[in-house]
């Protein structure tokens, strides 16, 4: 029984010094609340064709009382492109993050885009989906054609 208070009074320990942050003179702050919620972190597209982009937007939120500024977001390769606006995100207000996946390769894929706001505050956007190869023509290749041409 010893030990199990013992480790539970660690595990305690551990999770309260995670929550707070040091400040120049080594005073334990607690961390600031986030202020912006996303609706949702992540979006699957299902089943895309090859070579056709897909697009989708993410709704944010500022719950704050002041104003809110993205200071970047930042995709996890080239082949996912956010887009955003530069403008302040009023108190209460919501705004919306363009994303873009260009699907070029074929197979499964999971793609991040991290949100940087208030300096240091990130929060993680995922898309995922699979790329299926479409076909080289837009007619199935028809082999009774090559039968046809025989004949001649």
């Amino acid at each position: 029984m010893k030990k199990t208070a013992i480790i539970v009074s660690l595990f305690t320990t551990i999770i309260s010094a995670r929550a707070q942050t040091v400040n120049n003179n080594g005073v334990a702050l607690p961390r600031p609340a986030s202020v912006l919620v996303l609706k949702e972190s992540s979006h699957n597209f299902g089943k895309i064709p090859q070579g056709r982009p897909a697009v989708y937007f993410f709704e944010i939120e500022n719950i704050s009382a002041s104003p809110l500024t993205l200071d970047n977001v930042q995709a996890s390769c080239g082949c996912t492109t956010p887009e955003w606006s530069r403008d302040p995100i009023g108190a209460g207000a919501t705004a919306r993050i363009k994303v873009g996946y260009n699907a070029y390769a074929e197979g499964p894929f999971t793609k991040t885009v991290t949100i940087i706001y208030n300096t240091n505050q990130t929060k993680t956007l995922t898309i995922s989906g699979e790329v299926y190869k479409t076909p080289l023509t837009s007619v199935p290749e028809n082999p009774s054609i090559q039968l046809l041409k025989q004949v001649n």
